[in-house]
């Protein structure tokens, strides 16, 4: 069994109960002692641009600002899609801090030596 999990987040204020979900258990997973990752892509990457994520929240209560802030602090690496990111007009100098651009490939890479988790 892998201590390694990786967290693909593919929606972000179009659902923000899932995007929250996602992050949540990104926390959860580090809190368990988990090599974790919060990979980003689609509309998922709107949620690294600085200033996004401060309204976003679960119907649980849970807000996702809070939960993405425990992640920054405890150097959870915060992978953003490029492609996905240039479609959307955002750039490097656009994401908070600790997010940063990142290809397929590395996703991929990641992955296979993973448990992946998708939202």
């Amino acid at each position: 069994m892998t201590d390694n999990v990786v967290i693909a987040l593919s929606c972000g204020t179009n659902d923000t109960n899932r995007a929250t979900r996602a992050i949540h258990l990104a926390t959860i997973a580090h809190k368990e002692g988990k090599n974790t990752s919060l990979f980003l892509l689609d509309e998922g990457v709107y949620l690294a641009k600085e200033g996004i994520i401060t309204h976003v929240r679960a119907a649980t209560g849970d807000v996702a600002d809070d939960l993405l802030a425990y992640l920054q602090a405890h150097g959870v690496p915060i992978l953003v899609c490029t492609p996905c990111a240039s479609a959307r007009q955002i750039k490097e100098d656009d994401l908070i801090e600790g997010a940063r651009m990142a290809s397929a490939a590395e996703f991929i890479n990641m992955s296979c030596d993973a448990t992946v988790i998708s939202l």
